[in-house]
């Protein structure tokens, strides 16, 4: 730093005819074996940078694998908050149907001889907690950015614990409701660091599947939910769901201790200027040489200078700013799809299948049955993702999900019996299956490759809509709600086609470059891009107006 204000200062010295001729050729000297000092480094840097990109893109899933097996258990540890998130937010939506809940936050319906929770309270307390989780990712933006991930994970897994206790003991709604929004804060920072972590630890052969992973986690921590509830339903009482809340303790300690051994995310300690530590990081994920990790971190710094060349911002106002303003768009819309594709009707149905008439029982037998359908329909997206690509599968799965929709509200129109009732089930599972292979999962993985920020505000529209449509003291339309959901997933469908790019395949250089020059979403997939080519960002491809503005 003394140096350059040094060279500066002569400078000025030597254009007002201060130094000496011999002085003044001295300081030239000086200054042109810095800018050759400069330059060298940063060939040094865009070589390894270059080698790095090459490396990551010959490498196959198996090859990849083996060299980075202790980023995948890292990056799997990590995401196991998502089975604990999971769990939480499925209690909730489950409870709506649950005898002893009903009994305790609901009101008496003498038409029907039972207990309901009323429309207004299910938007409340669903929405609770998505209030609390949209603060909780704006919160971890700031914090995972000041603070790194793992801080901010331990800091909310604390805090969790603690909020777990005003669930447990809630006497009356607007206690839970309070409850439910601080433990969304914390479910907010589990649902966005998973996938961000997962997309920064891993190379690129792996990044589909980790991000994939998301969505498995989310499915056990729903099975788990699902046939812990339907285990306590011959529970007399209170307990029958406080022993519900009760388990959620079992999730924060050990998790703790777990995430306390983790490395940090070696992004993250580039971008703060921590290059020691972020050798020790990549020491801890893969079985590759100080040189190799040399190469990492090189490539690393030249995406970060690049972002800077490209006036690449951090705060939430520059998501919404030339170029970043697409790739904001992409990841809210394909987050927001996960919502209209029709989720909070047929993902967790449990209570609509109570309200179709179907008994409490087999109710919950079926959402058991579900969750499974939801773990092996993760599992063989992973397979998929690798054949078809994040686009096809998306826009495919989005469209027959559509379809669907269709037909669930077709039967429940068409008739009230039975068969009906058990037809509009099944109808449901298939929706489930076709969600978890494609949309589900595939949506993580966009976002993690796309974003410009974690977003998940749009789910609260949506989820104060659903209670008020099934509800049978407001609406009552019961399967009918899918001609709702029908519309809604249609226009994710359209806006998926025109708007949504194949990102498989490109690291994160080459996505910075390619949504620089505007590229049409349509061509990303055969796209060329050489990111190291000194005019890359001086290139606009035909149709950059139309999709920046």
């Amino acid at each position: 730093m003394s140096r350059r204000i040094t060279v500066s200062e002569n400078e000025f010295r030597i254009q007002s005819g201060d130094l000496p001729l011999e002085q003044k050729m001295e300081t030239d000297n000086e200054s042109k074996k810095e800018q050759s000092t400069q330059l060298e480094h940063s060939d040094l840097v865009k070589n390894g940078a270059q080698q790095a990109s090459e490396a990551e893109h010959q490498a196959s899933f198996w090859e990849a694998l083996k060299t980075n097996r202790k980023a995948v258990l890292w990056s799997a540890a990590i995401s196991l908050t998502i089975i604990m998130e999971g769990y939480d937010v499925g209690l909730i939506y489950q409870f709506f149907a649950y005898p002893a809940f009903q009994r305790t936050f609901g009101e008496y319906r003498a038409d029907k001889d039972g207990y309901e929770v009323s429309g207004p309270w299910q938007a409340g307390l669903s929405n609770g907690a998505n209030v609390g989780i949209v603060i909780g990712g704006f919160l971890n933006g700031f914090l995972s950015t000041r603070y790194g991930y793992k801080k901010v994970l331990l800091g909310s897994l604390f805090f969790m614990n603690w909020f777990i206790f005003i669930l447990f003991f809630a006497p009356s709604a607007p206690v839970l409701l309070v409850g439910q929004i601080l433990c969304g804060l914390t479910w907010g920072v589990f649902a966005t660091t998973g996938p961000a972590y997962a997309s920064e630890v891993c190379p690129l052969a792996l990044r589909g599947v980790l991000t994939c992973y998301v969505n498995l986690c989310w499915a056990i921590g729903q099975f788990i939910a699902s046939g812990a509830l339907y285990g306590l339903l011959k529970v007399e009482g209170e307990w029958s769901y406080r022993i519900a809340y009760a388990l959620q303790w079992i999730w924060p300690v050990p998790l703790f201790i777990l995430i306390l051994f983790a490395p940090e995310s070696p992004w993250w300690l580039v971008r703060n200027g921590k290059w020691e530590d972020a050798h020790k990081a990549l020491g801890k994920l893969d079985n590759k040489d100080r040189e190799s990790h040399q190469r990492t971190v090189a490539q690393m710094s030249q995406t970060l200078e690049l972002e800077k060349e490209m006036d690449a911002g951090s705060s939430y106002l520059d998501c919404f700013k030339g170029v970043d303003r697409r790739r904001t768009e992409i990841v809210c819309l394909a987050f927001a799809g996960q919502v209209l594709s029709g989720a909070p009707f047929a993902y967790t149905p449990t209570y609509f299948f109570v309200q179709a008439g179907i008994d409490t029982n087999n109710a919950y037998q079926i959402a058991i049955g579900g969750t499974a359908i939801s773990f092996v329909g993760t599992i063989i997206s992973w397979f998929l993702l690798g054949w078809f690509g994040r686009r096809q599968l998306y826009v495919g799965g989005i469209v027959t999900l559509s379809g669907l929709l269709l037909i669930i509200g077709v039967i429940a129109s068409a008739s009230e019996s039975g068969g009906a009732k058990w037809g509009q089930a099944a109808m449901c599972l298939v929706w489930l299956f076709t969600y978890s292979v494609t949309l589900g999962p595939i949506t993580f993985t966009i976002i993690s490759e796309t974003s410009s920020i974690q977003l998940r505000a749009k789910s609260i529209i949506a989820n104060v809509i659903e209670p008020y449509l099934i509800n049978p003291t407001e609406a009552d339309l019961k399967g009918r709600t899918a001609y709702f959901w029908f519309a809604t997933a249609t226009l994710t469908a359209i806006w998926a086609y025109f708007r949504l790019p194949e990102c498989r395949g490109r690291t994160y250089d080459e996505l910075d470059v390619m949504f620089h020059q505007g590229v049409s979403a349509r061509k990303f997939a055969d796209y060329e891009v050489n990111v190291y080519d000194g005019n890359a960002l001086r290139k606009r491809s035909v149709g950059e107006k139309e999709q920046t503005e």
